[in-house]
């Protein structure tokens, strides 16, 4: 093997390898015996490290046996497979006649309708999605699936790219050129320099699930639900010398270019093919045809320009108010109107909601953001605070410090906002019961970590606080009432 014993090139180049990786249940048949021949015959050991991959188990943690059924072929779950087909394979087998039962009956109760098409990387995106080392893999078609609605959703962002590229008409400045501008723009940059940090770190420690996850969450979550709604209206317009639209398009072209690249070792036929779209509008053309696999992996230090800490530190808050907008428009019934919005918060939150205000406005579906400081100096503020809301508005808390005021007025009728506040109380008075009821256990301040302690109370401060707040309203409505009557 690699001219083993004489000393060749190849024998000096691979070997000694790196890492074997393989399954914890050949440590003996296996890894041992690789050992001992290797260093009985060269002197040096034949790897350095051993990654144990975990064993494949069905959805319900049962190891994968014919006679129950449960066994997955791959090519079935890429190909996709009709319960006919899975029944069919059974029938072929060996199995007595009541294994053959036990395992016509598995199938047809955990593939009712066969197995869909999932696609290979979906597969690979999968397996590579669960926790490699120390614990057994519980296989469900059903996560694979997902995988395979994400890769569609890779598709529309790519064809959206696309049509924003030609929309402009100029190719994207180069990545080392590229400084954003608004802060929207600097937190979708941010947050790809931290995706690039976790993905190193979970290479590096062999953790593939920690760089999917990453990956999957600033993809989906970041640059799907958050940044597109937001530029979409900026990318709309219709003059093409505007500089505000040429940094979104840069900045977009770059976050999806970069994460191929960082996707390409999971899903390589996905992302090769997605690759080849955007190399016609690249910054940088080449001559020949350039893959995705031999393009070098992102660094952190290429994204260096493109860390904004603050702003990472400060959208946190600016989606818990987009969360909270939306589910008071969920519990008043509002579909299709825009109704205004107050934040009564300190001078601080207000200046971090009113620089990212365009993008609350746009998640949050709503028309205006309305600041309110009460009792506190504004006079560091970079705009004028509003006056207090309505009394009569839909309240929502973030925190125990942050109240939310949605102008519910013109969406929706007294009556009608009376009942929706009613059943919203109650649900709000059986969680504080809950939270109450773990206070009131024996030594619980002697039991319970500090943290854990802070954290109940803070919940409990803003549950009571939005109650008082419902009370409130309640008591403005009542006379709105009579005067309709």
């Amino acid at each position: 093997m690699l001219g083993w014993p004489e000393q060749t090139e190849d024998l000096k180049e691979f070997y000694p390898n790196t890492i074997l990786e393989t399954g914890s249940d050949l440590i003996f048949f296996w890894v041992a015996r690789m050992v001992m021949l290797g260093t009985e015959l060269t002197g040096q050991l034949p790897f350095k490290q051993v990654l144990f991959h975990s064993l494949v188990r069905d959805k319900h943690g049962r190891k994968m046996s014919k006679s129950l059924g449960n066994v997955i072929d791959p090519s079935d779950v890429i190909s996709g497979v009709s319960l006919e087909r899975l029944q069919e394979k059974v029938m072929e087998g060996n199995l007595d006649a009541r294994e053959r039962a036990v395992a016509l009956e598995a199938q047809r109760k955990d593939f009712p309708k066969g197995i869909p098409e999932c696609g290979t990387d979906a597969l690979r995106f999968a397996l590579c999605s669960y926790k490699a080392q120390g614990e057994d893999i519980s296989m469900s078609v059903s996560q694979v699936l997902s995988c395979r609605h994400f890769c569609n959703k890779m598709w529309q962002t790519v064809r959206f790219t696309l049509g924003s590229l030609l929309d402009t008409g100029t190719p994207p400045t180069p990545l080392a050129e590229t400084f954003p501008v608004s802060r929207i723009d600097r937190w979708i940059c941010s947050r790809l320099y931290s995706t690039v940090i976790q993905c190193d770190k979970g290479f590096e420690s062999y953790e593939l699930h920690t760089v999917t996850s990453a990956l999957h969450s600033f993809w989906l979550h970041s640059l799907c639900d958050v940044y597109l709604e937001c530029i979409k209206p900026v990318l709309k317009q219709d003059v093409k010398e505007n500089e505000e639209k040429q940094i979104a398009t840069a900045v977009l072209y770059h976050c999806v270019s970069i994460s191929l690249r960082l996707l390409s070792p999971f899903m390589p036929f996905l992302t090769e093919e997605l690759w080849q779209r955007l190399q016609p509008y690249s910054p940088n053309p080449t001559p020949a045809p350039s893959s995705v696999c031999v393009q070098p992996y992102p660094t952190a230090s290429q994204l260096g320009h493109w860390h904004f800490p603050e702003e990472e530190t400060d959208f946190p808050l600016v989606q818990e108010v987009v969360r909270v907008a939306r589910s008071l428009r969920a519990q008043c019934h509002i579909t299709k109107e825009r109704p205004d919005l107050w934040a009564v918060c300190t001078a601080d939150q207000a200046q971090t909601l009113h620089s990212f205000s365009h993008a609350i406005c746009i998640l949050g579906r709503i028309t205006h953001l309305y600041l309110h400081c009460p009792q506190e100096d504004t006079s560091s503020l970079s705009f004028s605070p509003a006056p207090p809301p309505h009394e009569r508005s839909t309240i929502g808390v973030t925190d125990h410090s942050v109240q939310l005021h949605l102008d519910v007025q013109s969406c929706s009728n007294n009556n009608k906002q009376t009942i929706v506040l009613s059943e919203r109380r109650e649900k709000l008075l059986f969680k504080l019961e809950q939270f109450l009821s773990r206070t009131r256990v024996p030594n619980y301040s002697e039991k319970v970590p500090d943290h854990i302690r802070q954290e109940t109370g803070n919940k409990i401060a803003a549950l009571e606080q939005e109650l008082q707040s419902i009370e409130k309203q309640l008591l403005a409505l009542e006379p709105v009432k009579k005067d309709s009557k």
